[in-house]
């Protein structure tokens, strides 16, 4: 039997070889390892934090620092968020359990951290939906830009509280479970279920609400806004001869990026999530595949979450501006950190050649001389 990370899902499954081997396949037991595959989707797992903390930060800041108020401005910041919440939630725990293999902690953390993973991925994408919805009202109904504002912040805050309560059965179903006759502990769902199908109807429920509605939405509305368009540019309604044209075409940008983000959302998590449904439906399965897919795939969805800010960073000409001020005053500092420092050991040469030919008697004299 192949040695299984502790945790194979962001959210709620567990793929270690102590729950399948509770669900009575056949063999011997076998303690799960920290294997080499592990050791390099850990590695890489880092490197996405570091990339996606350190680039969504920079659009809050960007974002928070700007004085207009589009209502596109607290969309793109709730995503920001959403995504660091991935960042500081999913990615370290992730990295954590495949190093220990086993759940160290105690059960009212595992219920807790199980919980806000969940959550942060369900926000991820019901912002995503936000955000698509957005799009298609302004497209579609561009006269209704006054109220739109309440819109975003109305369908913001169903997303969010949307989260808490999807994502609360965490809180539940998580527990710790020990293998008997060893010192392995997990923190697993295993026994919170009576039966195999109603664990199977948990996870078609998340995946669905997770993944499948969230993208149905996305779909609809994109498919839409590109057929009014269509229609729009056959009776070439958009000339650029008018400051409503300019409008439009800032629409477009907006609409471009948008369009961008969400299809990196679909391209990056697809593969991993109809790996799901096959587990759900065949567990053996997890005996057939490599180990590196199933960690490969897992880091191709968390890609997601690096890629958000960069998208926003290419359509948008004022965060750029922002990251070259940022750095300029980054290496500003650093230059006259090493001037100064260039200075202060130029001024203990001074003293040590001041010391050696004087004295020690005359060291008071000239340390008054130099400062």
């Amino acid at each position: 039997m192949a040695n299984l990370p502790a945790t194979e899902n962001q959210s709620h499954l567990v793929l270690s070889d102590a729950n399948v081997s509770a669900l009575g396949f056949p063999g011997p037991w076998r303690e799960p390892t920290f294997t080499a595959a592990a050791k390099v989707r850990v590695g890489i797992t880092c490197c996405f934090f570091l990339i996606a903390s350190c680039s969504n930060v920079a659009v809050l800041c960007s974002i928070s620092g700007k004085r207009c108020k589009s209502h596109l401005r607290i969309l793109i910041l709730s995503l920001s968020v959403a995504d660091l919440l991935v960042t500081f939630l999913v990615m370290p725990l992730d990295a954590m359990w495949n190093v220990m293999v086993q759940w160290y902690a105690d059960e009212l953390s595992c219920k807790i951290l199980n919980f806000g993973k969940l959550f942060a991925m369900y926000s991820a994408a019901l912002v995503l939906v936000v955000i698509s919805l957005d799009r298609h009202w302004a497209i579609l109904y561009p006269l209704s830009f006054t109220s739109a504002g309440q819109r975003n912040r109305i369908m913001l805050w169903t997303a969010w509280i949307g989260s808490l309560l999807l994502a609360s059965p965490q809180l539940f179903l998580f527990r710790l479970r020990t293998v008997p006759g060893t010192n392995f502990t997990q923190c697993a769902t295993h026994g919170s279920f009576t039966h195999r199908w109603q664990e199977t109807a948990y996870n078609m429920f998340t995946f669905s609400t997770l993944f499948i509605t969230p993208l149905g939405v996305m779909i609809v509305c994109y498919t839409r806004i590109l057929w009014e368009i269509g229609k729009q540019m056959k009776h070439k309604k958009e000339l650029a001869r008018s400051k409503n044209d300019l409008i439009s075409k800032a629409r477009m940008k907006t609409l471009k990026m948008t369009l961008v983000i969400v299809v990196s959302f679909m391209v990056c998590w697809t593969p991993y999530y109809l790996l799901g449904i096959w587990y759900w439906f065949q567990p053996e399965m997890i005996h057939l595949t490599p180990e590196y897919v199933h960690h490969s795939l897992f880091l191709f969805g968390l890609l997601h979450t690096c890629t958000d800010p960069l998208v926003y960073g290419l359509y948008t000409p004022s965060f750029k501006e922002d990251v070259r001020n940022w750095l300029r005053r980054v290496g500003g500092l650093l230059s006259r950190r090493a001037k100064n420092s260039k200075q202060l050991a130029d001024c203990e040469m001074n003293i040590k050649d001041y010391t050696s030919i004087d004295g020690p008697t005359t060291t008071g004299t000239t340390l008054q001389s130099i400062f």
